[in-house]
């Protein structure tokens, strides 16, 4: 209700106060997200850890996620969003410990898991908070949140290089990064205490309705059916070159790892690049018309890429796929919060659930594709999720076009 906003965040949060620990937060879930697999190694080794065991492990932490946006997207709104993301913090620090601390791989699965829950929650409420907090600037400020999570997984292979160099122990990353949380949740429940002191008694009484959104009420519109459809195409193309391009380079079309990385860095620079200058262009674009830009410039760049066979063209190809994928997310999204923003939580769920499910489809399909025929044609598995993604979103922009 429109009372919640203007009593919670008008008052009780101080926008600044919000916006930093939202954005700090996903600065630090980037990191978390991408600091599994750069610590992989040395845990598998640790641990005696198998391939599928490894494998495993990230199947775990998205399936956590999953179940995270259920949980979120349906019980979040029944509590005052900033005190719930630093005590989802306290909890994920507390689990995060507790994983640096396993000797044996069965418990870190079901740490990793868990965490994975956590952070989930943490996402939606993030999301919900930016989208109700800056209403007539939600599409830049949204896009602003991603590329802070984006600069957390570029930050991670730093972070925990810089840890390194003083003793090579997977568990001090994660360790080091509970203490961040530890930080960040503390400094959220002292800002927040100290606003409510300044409030005027009568303000701090007031108590916002609190209720248990339903998902049954998101699924029935087809708006936000063809939303979870683009978010599992998202998911896909994403994760698909992210997880799958560098073998591709490699083995089959016979880059060495550095140029094969490099060639990968013209994908994640044209993303970041996306979520920082997408919202810039609505000055001459619509919402739903920008959505069909950036959605065609994504297909046309994973075609290049995947039809190129020298470094010029595949650069090429990878970087007008990742500057037309990185502010879609933020865009749709942003929409979809337009429509109804009392339905955050949900609608930040469903995104979730769509990600991750379009995560495990291309990070499995790919690989059993690749064992029966090769890598080289398994990745037209990129190419091909790009198509489901284009037409999603053109079906969705044409519903945001009638309002």
């Amino acid at each position: 209700s429109e009372s919640r906003t203007d009593t919670s965040y008008g008052e009780l949060m101080n926008r600044t106060l919000a916006t930093t620990v939202i954005f700090s937060g996903f600065f630090l879930l980037g990191i978390l997200l991408l600091m599994w697999g750069i610590l992989l190694p040395r845990m598998a080794a640790e641990l005696t850890m198998s391939s599928f065991v490894s494998g495993a492990l990230f199947t775990l932490f998205s399936l956590g996620m999953m179940m995270g946006a259920i949980i979120g997207g349906k019980y979040a709104s029944r509590f005052e969003f900033l005190p719930l993301f630093a005590s989802l913090s306290l909890v994920n620090a507390l689990f995060i410990v507790i994983a640096g601390l396993m000797p044996n791989w069965p418990g870190l699965l079901v740490i990793v898991f868990i965490v994975g829950v956590l952070s989930s929650c943490k996402i939606t409420i993030g999301h919900t908070i930016i989208a109700q907090l800056y209403v007539e600037k939600r599409f830049a400020m949204m896009g602003t949140m991603d590329f802070m999570f984006s600069l957390g997984t570029l930050v991670a292979s730093f972070y925990v290089s810089l840890i390194f160099l003083w003793q090579a122990n997977w568990r001090l990353p994660l360790h080091f990064l509970a203490g961040l949380w530890v930080i960040l949740a503390l400094f959220t429940f002292l800002s927040v205490r100290n606003a409510n002191a300044k409030l005027p008694v009568e303000k701090q009484q007031e108590s916002a309705p609190k209720q248990t959104l339903a998902f049954a009420t998101i699924v029935r519109q087809p708006v936000f059916l063809l939303l979870a459809v683009a978010s599992f195409g998202y998911g896909a193309v994403e994760f698909g070159t992210v997880n799958w391009f560098v073998s591709y380079a490699q083995q089959g079309l016979g880059f060495d790892g550095d140029a094969a990385r490099l060639l990968l860095a013209g994908f994640t620079g044209g993303m970041a690049l996306s979520r920082l200058t997408f919202a810039y262009f609505l000055r001459w674009f619509s919402v739903h018309r920008l959505m069909v830009v950036l959605v065609t410039m994504l297909l046309a760049g994973a075609i290049i890429a995947k039809l190129g066979d020298t470094f010029v063209p595949i650069m090429l190809g990878n970087f007008l796929l990742g500057l037309g994928l990185g502010g879609l997310f933020p865009l749709i999204l942003s929409a979809a919060m337009n429509i109804d923003s009392e339905k955050g939580p949900l609608l930040s769920g469903i995104t979730i659930l769509g990600n991750a499910m379009g995560v495990q489809l291309v990070s499995l399909g790919t690989g059993a594709w690749a064992g029966i025929a090769s890598i080289e044609v398994a990745y037209w598995a990129v190419p091909m999720a790009a198509v489901l993604l284009w037409s999603a979103t053109w079906f969705y922009s044409r519903i945001i076009k009638r309002g």
